[in-house]
């Protein structure tokens, strides 16, 4: 699974690079914006003269260095991701139902529960577990909007590596509860609470890094590829987890963490932060003659709610080239980071905010609780529910590359969110009646329900967050990418709090009532963006309008 998926990252690494002879010329001679007070020509020549001195970058090496970029990032991610993972498999096993196991050999009256982890032996074992969800996801919706800005201003490097060593930290802690026989509830509380804070310092690292070495292009495609990472680390958790669930939970957090520590520590020493750091100019996110006006995020019509769809972190298109010889620039200060509220007046950032809410209010409701409700519906084992869950994410990891390919395609990010938003309804009311009927029909309704899930969950968080850290109204400064993928991704953290705190609330009333919850979440996600639809429908009508005329 891990390897074709990375060879589709070093594929997308060759695309962008074999895209245009004139995107190399991009990265190499635009003007940098760190080298200030000379005339516009001097100072494109002396870059390029530079680059060729320093580092001499041919297409091989520019191409290697953002290949480099792509894989540590994918596999930086992809270990955020395993590490958070085993808590949702591990439940099944903190309380279990004894009554399967035989008779209690210490003669305790309670013969359902002698099994059980404490605290996680009483009735109260959803609320519980919800807690401990909740615990993690509230502090990670908090840390989000933070992290942002600590992010713009603190060298990617050290802040990237040093929360995943955090995390590797928090993750094995979690996972000694078991071998130091701890009972307490507010040990795993506090365990999980400093996890998700540390966490934050992930999604707002590697995609700010994206940014700072790639330019204009196809984004949904590329990034929906590269995204992938997400359910890649869901799955290899799942697996990882799944082998020491019955025997010893405790491993099940404890080699994950060590997974997630050692990647930070390859991230400290081989990441590039900045092409300027090996001789290369940063590549340009706009043209001058790129025009944008408010609103959401459309690909080449000029709608009050569009932004070209080549503007972002990644390319391939030749319309970001850059003549050096002909294209000056005047001098300019390097730009400063935006502030949040700056960043929140960006067109675009609340709608799709609010809608990522409750889409990832549905997406991690099923990351946390789908293997106990397969455990619970389905009857199988802890190992086989995790196992099986794992479905659902290579649903993700294709619905995640169909999003962004379609709205490449058709340059209407919100209207590709909004239907598969209005299919995965119905898909999951389905699944929870039938999906249960044969392991051949919930293989496939797991699959299609995670694609329609995590699709639009996947294309907010990467290619919309990047059209809108680079849009237009910011007249070319990338200091906003991190901070806006904070504010949108922190948004949604709210939403994944809320999920599986619910979902623990409600489940004692019935799955039923658990399912209707996260249908209704999803067409609150699909209304939130009405306004950018109709002004992505209206965009197209004029298209076809003037080409008509």
């Amino acid at each position: 699974m891990i390897c074709p998926l990375l060879g589709s990252v070093l594929a997308v690494s060759s695309l962008i690079n074999a895209g245009s002879d004139d995107e190399s010329a991009a990265v190499l001679c635009p003007v940098s914006t760190r080298d200030t007070g000379k005339t516009p020509q001097v100072k494109q020549c002396q870059s390029c003269v530079r680059a060729s001195k320093i580092h001499s970058p041919s297409g091989f090496d520019l191409a290697g260095y953002r290949g480099l970029t792509l894989v540590l990032t994918f596999l930086c991610y992809t270990s955020y991701h395993l590490s958070r993972k085993p808590i949702s498999i591990v439940k099944s096993q903190l309380h279990p139902n004894c009554s399967a196991l035989g008779p209690n050999p210490h003669n305790d009256s309670n013969s359902s529960t002698w099994c059980s982890w404490a605290p996680f032996d009483g009735d109260n074992y959803k609320e519980l577990f919800g807690a401990l969800d909740n615990a993690f996801l509230v502090a990670y919706a908090i840390g989000m909007f933070i992290s942002g800005i600590f992010g713009e201003r603190l060298p990617l490097r050290y802040y990237l590596s040093g929360g995943m060593v955090l995390s590797g930290l928090f993750t094995a802690l979690f996972g000694l509860g078991y071998f130091w026989d701890i009972h307490v509830l507010w040990y795993f509380i506090v365990v999980q609470v400093c996890n998700g804070l540390v966490q934050t310092t992930g999604w707002p690292s590697v995609v700010a890094c994206i940014g700072n070495w790639f330019g204009k292009g196809k984004r949904g495609l590329i990034m929906g590829i590269w995204n992938s990472h997400t359910s890649v680390g869901n799955i290899l958790g799942s697996l990882i987890a799944g082998v020491w669930v019955s025997s010893a939970w405790g491993l099940s957090f404890i080699v994950p963490s060590i997974i997630i520590t050692t990647m930070g520590i390859i991230c400290f020493f081989f990441l590039v932060e900045y092409p300027e750091d090996v001789g290369c100019s940063p590549p340009l996110h706009h043209m001058a003659s790129d025009e944008a006006d408010a609103g959401g995020v459309t690909s080449s019509e000029k709608d009050p709610e569009a932004v070209t769809s080549n503007e972002g972190p990644l390319s391939v298109s030749s319309q970001s080239s850059v003549d050096c010889s002909n294209s000056p620039e005047e001098p300019t200060e390097e730009p400063e980071a935006i502030s949040f509220l700056g960043a929140l007046r960006i067109p675009g950032v609340v709608e799709f905010s609010l809608c990522l809410l409750f889409a990832k209010l549905v997406s991690y409701t099923f990351l946390y609780w789908l293997p106990l409700y397969i455990v619970n519906v389905a009857h199988f084992g802890a190992k086989e529910a995790g196992d099986l869950s794992t479905l659902f994410d290579v649903g993700g990891i294709l619905g995640g590359i169909f999003a962004g390919l379609i709205s490449d395609y058709t340059g209407g990010r919100a209207t590709t969110c909004c239907v598969m938003l209005v299919v995965a309804a119905p898909m999951l009311f389905l699944y929870n009646h039938i999906g249960q009927n044969g392991i051949g029909t919930s293989i496939a309704m797991l699959i299609v329900c995670g694609a329609l899930v995590n699709g639009p969950y996947a294309l907010i968080t990467t290619a919309v967050s990047a059209d809108l850290g680079t849009h237009e109204s910011l007249k070319g400064n990338a200091k906003a990418l991190s901070t806006v993928t904070a504010i949108i991704d922190g948004t949604g953290s709210i939403g994944a709090a809320l999920g599986p705190l619910l979902a623990g609330l409600i489940s004692p009333t019935g799955w039923n009532n658990v399912f209707y919850m996260l249908i209704a979440a999803d067409v609150l996600a699909c209304l939130l963006l009405a306004r950018v639809v109709v002004k992505e429908v209206r965009g197209w009508c004029g298209c076809i309008a003037r080409k008509r005329g």
